[in-house]
């Protein structure tokens, strides 16, 4: 559209408005309708999943309008009941049995409750909507508890569950090693057991490190272990335990015997090495 607005002698122009494409096919814009275009009459499906069910639909309608569940006008709720039934029809949708059985009920009670009743009844007939406001109240009550249910914190949805892969690590537990420090700080500990049987000797008794190599290899053997401290001659007093020592570090030098220890600072055990 162009309008011209006229100044003198100059005419001013709008910018006009392209027209929009009614659809975009593999994205090629389409203004204008084609000739040759068929559309099969049940190509288009509509899904309406507004409501549950019948009850769900009278449910609704009270509810729009505020009415008192207990005070159904059935006229007025079986008109728009009805339009929407003619809806579905319409739109050619799937109509459910149980809605054309609600149709029906619906029918019957507003006959009933237009019928006159006879005075000299014997029999005082009730409510004819009693029936569907039970069934109404039980269906809300349990719509009512089903979306409190659907509202508590659902693990997958809301709540979301942390996982660790733990990585697979195996090592295999090595002795440690038996350094010299941790054999002094032993040898400590037999000196000082050693001083509590110190006495004056008057004669000078010869210790040889050579016998006492003997005699410490005839107290270990290769298939059991020996405590490093029971090695020791307590009753020989210093000179023994240094002996004795001696002849320890000879056997190790001379690769006779090993130091097992099973843990840091742990007791030491002695064995003979197999041949």
């Amino acid at each position: 559209m162009t309008i011209g607005l006229e100044s003198g002698s100059d005419t001013q122009h709008l910018p006009e408005q392209e027209e929009m494409p009614f659809a975009v096919v593999q994205g090629v814009p389409w203004s204008t309708m084609p000739k040759d275009l068929y559309i099969p009459p049940d190509a288009l499906e509509i899904f309406l999943d507004a409501f549950e069910g019948p009850l769900d639909l009278l449910l609704y309608l009270i509810k729009r309008q505020n009415l008192d569940i207990l005070e159904i006008p059935v006229a007025q709720i079986t008109a728009q009941y009805m339009e929407y039934v003619r809806l579905m029809k319409e739109l050619k949708l799937e109509l459910a049995a149980e809605y054309l059985v609600m149709a029906a009920m619906l029918a019957e009670i507003k006959s009933r409750m237009l019928l006159p009743q006879q005075p000299d009844d014997d029999e005082e007939e009730g409510d004819p909507r009693a029936e569907l406001i039970r069934r109404l109240q039980e269906y809300e009550r349990y719509k009512q508890a089903a979306e409190d249910i659907d509202a508590l914190p659902r693990l997958g949805r809301d709540i979301f569950q942390a996982r660790v892969e733990v990585p697979d690590r195996t090592s295999n537990r090595r002795p440690p090693d038996v350094e010299l420090r941790e054999l002094l700080s032993a040898l400590s500990d037999v000196m000082q057991r050693a001083e509590m049987f110190s006495h004056h000797r008057v004669e000078s008794e010869t210790l040889s490190v050579r016998e006492r190599m003997s005699l410490v290899l005839a107290k270990i053997n290769a298939s059991t272990f020996t405590e490093f401290t029971s090695l020791f001659p307590l009753e020989e007093g210093r000179q023994g335990v240094v002996v004795t020592f001696l002849a320890i570090l000879e056997l190790i030098k001379s690769s006779l015997i090993e130091l097992v220890q099973a843990e840091s600072f742990g007791p030491i055990h002695v064995k003979a090495k197999s041949a």
